[in-house]
């Protein structure tokens, strides 16, 4: 059965133009987490290095 409510994107940019933030703004507009939950930014910053940093450093993907 062929789903038609799947979409699949990637998002390639530069160094330092904003592709974690587009991510996190993507999926707060979703719905992917409840209003109740505390989400803060860099949601898929997870490596200790790169919150220290505040910067990404290891490629990710969400399904």
């Amino acid at each position: 059965m062929r789903r038609n409510d799947i979409r699949n994107i990637a998002i390639i940019a530069h160094v330092d133009h904003g592709k974690t933030t587009l991510v996190d703004c993507l999926l707060r507009q979703s719905g992917e987490f409840r209003a109740s939950q505390l989400v803060g930014e860099g949601i898929l910053d997870s490596n200790e290095l790169e919150r220290e940093r505040g910067i990404t450093i290891l490629a990710k993907n969400i399904a």
